[in-house]
């Protein structure tokens, strides 16, 4: 495992939006997807006929957007705000 730079445990920056969601940064991507995931479960936003699909309310739509998405794509669109 050492030498090995694991992109997932690598803290990174996070766009105003994103903090708004998850907290302050820099946290590691693996952190910030336990963290939105936390927030879509807390506000209820899986919808309830088909639990893949996200129903973004407003601080999670600043970050991927206002529209129902897919969780296979949030995770894309959540990566935008991490540098």
């Amino acid at each position: 495992m050492a030498g090995k730079n694991n992109a997932l445990q690598k803290p990174v920056n996070l766009s105003p939006q994103l903090e708004n969601v998850v907290g302050k940064g820099p946290m590691t991507r693996a952190q910030v997807t336990s963290k939105v995931w936390d927030h879509i479960k807390a506000n209820n936003l899986q919808d309830p006929q088909d639990k893949r699909m996200i129903n973004p309310d407003d601080k999670l739509g600043a970050v991927i957007g206002k529209e129902q998405i897919s969780m296979f794509k949030m995770t894309g669109a959540v990566s935008k705000h991490m540098s």
